[in-house]
């Protein structure tokens, strides 16, 4: 087990180094910060003198090296744009994009079980066919163009929710949260909603899809034959066994909605680290914009890591595998 954990976190540590180095080959290519920095009147020297200034006249080897030296420690560097740590502007945007993600998470994970067991059970029925042939809405449509639809339909139309914005926030010590104040709440709606309904359809059909295949198996029908009632041989057998794949998932899911919140963030006016990301992409905020796909692979790959671990304890048929290879 103990080997099993130290590999795997290995491997997450490669990942994190890979995906740093690509990310920060890739910003020299966005654009030179200088031309946005200083104005039309810049002369050859004072350009000199500001790419000294950030480094940006260093080898790329080095720029990395000291960037990764900085992110260790937690210092990303200082803001082109703001003049400020990005540690501290990051720490102002997480806890909107972190609580966006919970509620969006938490959203999928109970509904798309609920459904997907609902719609695996009473698969012939006529509601479990229209919840069905809804989640093809979910499955294909863009995450922007479902944004828009229900801006149009619950802001413009019927006037019941905020169109953009986190809405009222109230400070927790360093955390600044909306699920204290009704306006919060009401403004968590509708990106919630956006952002979730993608990973909700997915992993909906993926219970359904396993749900069916666990009821057609020999030990269910000898539940069955048993006398045991359809709840227990549902819930304490099938849904038991459905769940071993479908926790990877998940995991993956919960990943993807951090990861795309940028999408959802920027439709709503969200003032999360997405956001904060699309408008460091405009003025070329370098430090800025490394730090966000840093912080974003530490919290996909660190999901991930915590999935493989808890697939380890659940999943019998690997601990057997391990201990076999031992």
């Amino acid at each position: 087990m103990l080997a099993y954990i130290i590999r795997r976190v290995g491997q997450s540590a490669l990942v994190l180094l890979i995906v740093g180095l690509v990310a920060f080959s890739m910003f020299r290519f966005v654009g030179d910060p200088i031309d946005n920095m200083l104005g039309q009147e810049r002369t050859v020297e004072d350009i000199e003198r500001l790419r000294a200034q950030l480094g940006l006249d260093q080898p790329f080897v080095v720029q990395y090296y000291k960037f990764l030296e900085g992110a260790v420690q937690g210092n990303f560097g200082v803001s082109y744009r703001q003049g400020r740590p990005v540690a501290e502007i990051l720490l102002e945007r997480a806890p909107a994009t972190l609580e966006l993600a919970m509620v969006s998470g938490v959203l999928a994970i109970l509904f798309g079980i609920a459904l997907g067991v609902f719609t695996a059970i009473r698969r012939d029925g006529v509601f479990a066919n229209v919840i069905m042939s809804a989640s093809l809405i979910g499955v294909s449509l863009p995450t922007f163009l479902i944004g828009i639809l229900l801006i149009y339909l619950f802001s413009v139309e019927l006037g019941w929710l905020p169109s953009f914005g986190r809405g009222e926030t109230v400070a927790l010590g360093g955390w600044s949260t909306g699920f204290l104040t009704e306006s919060g709440l009401k403004a968590l709606i509708l990106p919630s909603i956006t952002l979730g309904l993608y990973q909700m359809t997915l992993i909906m059909r993926l219970v359904r899809s396993e749900m069916l295949e666990v009821l057609r198996q020999d030990y269910i029908r000898f539940a069955r034959a048993r006398g045991l009632r359809d709840r227990a041989v549902n819930f304490r057998h099938a849904l038991k066994n459905t769940m071993v794949p479908v926790i990877t998932v998940i995991g993956l899911q919960l990943g993807a909605i951090i990861a795309f919140a940028i999408i959802t963030e920027t439709v709503f006016q969200w003032p999360g680290v997405g956001l904060l990301f699309i408008n460091a992409i405009q003025f070329v905020d370098i430090p800025v914009m490394a730090a966000y796909l840093m912080l974003i692979s530490v919290m996909f790959v660190g999901i991930n890591l915590l999935v493989d671990i808890l697939y380890f304890f659940i999943d019998p048929r690997l601990r057997a595998d391990r201990s076999g290879g031992h």
